[in-house]
């Protein structure tokens, strides 16, 4: 799900106050905005967790290891954490063993940050195109080029340049409303029954296709087009058809199906289009950036310009109805709208009851990384 635009409500982080610190590490190089702060804190100031968070949270983060010990900054601790058994105080002993805690700052001495909500929805939709079904869902194109620039530049690691070739010049890839309109040399995957169904799909970056038969046809996200994301949501508010606080999945929905004339419009707003490719099925979460399996309510989609894939963090935010949320979480993800210096999209699950949740999911809270100790901390990354 590496594109995981997954927050329709793309919003603007807000700010407060996080009292006393110690030792502060900056992220932020010549040239970009952010301006993160690892601050080195006691384990006695993190919120209190749960003993069956604790364990869930903690598992699917060692659901990663198999890969993180290829990584030298995780590969002890994630040797000694196959040997932790599934006790509450096991693994609270490994945690505080192996792992300083350093709460996430921004800029202005910032605490709080946005965090949102990203799900696996289920579309209906076809193999072949019908008279229901005539949105196309495209694989990667033939004529898509991807530079990753880190070969040539070691500072820009995880940055990829997009486009297409015009005899030896690189041009950059049609936007959205132009594949739409014109289409891609590209495999059609499925053919979904309406747009807007395609639209969320690409925000979600992974989805599953319900089949007249029943069967299911899962996709994940392979490529994107290179142009920016811009939120629906946004352009919703900025045109005065929505109020901020009003912006949801389903205000969305609801503001389509009232408008069908100007979905087009809509559409158009985010020149953004990803590209899927399938996957086997299977009862397990779809697999994330990291390429691992995501835990339902305790995965999350980081910026990882400011927290490495493959980290321990521990959150403490809100449910949508206001309930205490506080839990370690794995970051396991990427997202085009997951940008910004205390940010986190977590990931609730498959079907319309984690789509209920993941589209109402626009609630302020804290993040504390977890490192291992000794090791140095992240080093600045650039942020678009």
């Amino acid at each position: 799900m590496k594109f995981r635009s997954r927050a329709i409500a793309c919003l603007f982080l807000a700010t407060a106050m996080l009292a006393g610190c110690s030792t502060v590490a900056e992220r932020g190089g010549a040239g970009t905005s952010t301006t993160t702060r690892y601050s080195k804190v006691d384990w006695a100031s993190l919120p209190a967790v749960a003993d069956a968070d604790l364990l869930t949270g903690f598992d699917a983060w060692r659901s990663a290891c198999p890969r993180l010990q290829r990584d030298p900054v995780w590969a002890d601790t994630c040797a000694v954490a196959a040997t932790v058994a599934s006790e509450a105080n096991a693994v609270r002993s490994f945690l505080r063993g192996q792992l300083d805690v350093h709460a996430l700052r921004a800029a202005g001495n910032r605490s709080h940050g946005l965090i949102t909500g990203y799900y696996e929805p289920i579309y209906p939709g076809s193999l072949v195109r019908t008279a229901r079904a005539q949105v196309p869902v495209y694989g990667v194109p033939e004529d898509l080029v991807v530079v990753d620039l880190e070969s040539v530049h070691p500072e820009l690691k995880g940055k990829r340049l997009r486009g297409r070739l015009e005899g030896r010049v690189l041009r950059p890839y049609a936007d959205a409303a132009t594949i739409t309109a014109e289409g891609v040399k590209a495999p059609i995957l499925a053919w979904l029954t309406d747009p807007m169904d395609l639209q969320l799909l690409q925000v979600q970056g992974s989805g599953r296709v319900r089949l007249d038969n029943g069967e299911q046809v899962r996709l994940a996200y392979a490529d994107q087009n290179g142009h920016p994301y811009r939120a629906i949501g946004r352009w919703l508010v900025e045109q005065g058809e929505l109020a901020q606080e009003q912006v949801s999945m389903e205000a969305i929905r609801g503001w389509a199906r009232a408008n069908p004339a100007r979905v087009p419009e809509l559409l158009r707003s985010n020149p953004s289009y990803v590209f899927f490719e399938r996957r086997p099925d299977s009862p397990e979460g779809p697999r994330g950036s990291l390429n691992v399996p995501l835990t339902a309510g305790y995965s999350v989609a980081v910026d990882r310009t400011v927290v490495p894939l493959g980290s321990l963090l521990w959150l403490s935010t809100t449910r949508p109805d206001g309930t205490p949320l506080v839990r370690p979480v794995a970051a396991q993800d990427t997202g085009g709208a997951i940008v910004g210096e205390i940010r986190a999209d977590l990931f609730w699950g498959t079907g319309d009851a984690a789509g209920d949740l993941a589209g109402h999911m626009k609630q302020q809270g804290q993040l504390w990384l977890l490192w291992p100790k000794g090791k140095p901390l992240p080093q600045p990354g650039p942020t678009p």
